[in-house]
């Protein structure tokens, strides 16, 4: 898998776009802003958008999306639990709804804690997951909004994200990227949990 990181807004939210090659398919995960960007660098790479695949429903992650379908008329797909927040119109999925990626599968994985529909999008043949706002390189997301939790957060971490094995790479919707090897050196707050 290839993708282009956008770094948006105030927060600094990432937004991706992932593809195998030039002129083919791609997906977005997580436009947060600055949709004319996302627009721009398809159209340099001849890049058909199959898809937006949010993470989650706060405005730094789907700020972009109106705009961007608005452009391609692509499809937008978010976790049914977090479609009543979202506002626009989008395709519910639900915990292992898969999306192919010109042969590469990426599999929704529900990780309910930062939102109730929070998910990270998974890939095992690149060993690679984004993460949204579920953990980062050097904490977790924040469960004091409106819709988090705190127990499905540690329910989160402990019965999925800590089966990752060493290899993983997490691409989380703030910050850098990072092997969840290193995760499980830094980041203190999944520590905490895990080792709970």
């Amino acid at each position: 898998m290839k993708m282009k990181r956008f770094i948006l807004g105030l927060l600094e939210s990432n937004g991706y776009i992932i593809y195998q090659k030039d002129d083919a398919g791609c997906f977005i995960v997580d436009p947060g802003g600055k949709p004319d960007l996302f627009i721009k660098w398809m159209a340099e790479h001849g890049l058909e958008c199959k898809g937006i695949l949010l993470t989650h429903h706060h405005h730094d992650h789907v700020g972009g999306v109106q705009k961007i379908v608005k452009a391609l008329e692509c499809p937008v797909f978010i976790h049914r639990e977090d479609m009543d927040q979202f506002k626009q119109k989008a395709t519910p999925i639900e915990d292992r709804t898969a999306f192919d990626l010109e042969g590469e599968t990426i599999l929704t994985i529900h990780t309910p804690g930062h939102t109730m529909g929070s998910v990270c999008f998974y890939s095992e043949k690149s060993k690679l997951a984004f993460t949204g706002d579920t953990i980062f390189n050097v904490d977790l997301g924040r469960t004091d909004l409106a819709d988090g939790d705190q127990m499905l957060m540690e329910q989160s971490i402990r019965n999925i994200v800590d089966k990752w094995s060493n290899e993983i790479t997490i691409y989380p919707g703030h910050g850098d990227p990072c092997t969840m090897k290193k995760v499980r050196v830094i980041n203190r707050e999944f520590l905490d949990i895990a080792r709970g």
